[in-house]
């Protein structure tokens, strides 16, 4: 008896295949931006939580010292600026020495920063990117974040712009603690931006560093809130810091305890 072989499954023919591959290619599309966002979005909240503990642990720190805030824990090594974390780090639960393993104090977004470089004189006047974690450098105490404490700088430039901050005052003193800085991302204080990067306004020539206007950083305030805001920038002559100054009106932030 002669057997009938049936017909197996037809496959998929070029076309078929081509519009699959292209229907993937799409929802692909659709996909990445709105997982890339999550991501974003995620570094984002760890950043929130770190900084609100950050000045919890602050607070406690100033309860402890008279209602003041941080000064410097190393007397002509690092300013306030970097020093708050000695002081208080035991408030957070750290002990010992800084290092890479205190997460607390890193920013899952801490990918790059901007420094000065010595130029073949030995001058520190040349702006550059370092595609390394702030969290990482021991320049940096080990921390992606900064104290509101540029009062304490030394500044002697000649049109009289000072650093503004508020190391070594009374907490009950200061007069919008709901406005004003206490510790923030260290972008903040150029401004730049870890979570939104972009290019920037101009680029760095010299002695003058990348310029950005409403950069957007992670900011804990002297009142315990922490927010996701634009940032100034003003070219002040002789220095272009953001901490020279506080904003116009419409910004949610201000630098002196005044």
């Amino acid at each position: 008896m002669k057997r009938i072989s049936r017909p197996g499954p037809a496959g998929f023919t070029l076309l078929e295949l081509l519009v699959v591959i292209a229907i993937i290619g799409v929802l692909a599309a659709l996909f990445f931006p709105v997982l890339g966002g999550a991501k974003a979005e995620g570094k984002r909240t760890a950043c929130f939580n770190n900084v609100r503990q950050i000045n919890l642990g602050i607070r406690m720190y100033c309860d402890d010292s008279n209602d003041v805030a941080p000064v410097t824990a190393n007397p002509g090594q690092r300013t306030p600026l970097l020093a708050y974390k000695q002081l208080m780090k035991s408030y957070v639960g750290l002990k010992g020495r800084s290092s890479p393993q205190d997460l607390l104090f890193a920013c899952p977004a801490d990918i790059f920063y901007y420094t000065e470089a010595r130029d073949s004189r030995g001058f520190n006047n040349l702006w550059q990117t370092v595609w390394q974690s702030q969290h990482d450098q021991s320049r940096y105490d080990y921390s992606s974040y900064w104290f509101n404490g540029c009062n304490f700088h030394t500044n002697d430039n000649p049109q009289g712009a000072f650093y503004l901050g508020i190391a070594g005052c009374k907490i009950a003193a200061i007069k919008e603690p709901g406005k004003t800085v206490m510790v923030a991302e260290s972008p903040a204080f150029y401004p730049y931006s870890w979570h939104e990067p972009r290019k920037p306004i101009r680029q760095p020539v010299g002695e003058v560093p990348p310029m950005f206007l409403d950069a957007k950083d992670v900011v804990g305030f002297v009142d315990g809130h922490a927010n996701y805001i634009k940032m100034y920038f003003e070219e002040v002559p002789g220095n272009l810091f953001s901490v020279l100054y506080d904003p116009p009106p419409g910004y949610d932030y201000k630098w002196s305890g005044d």
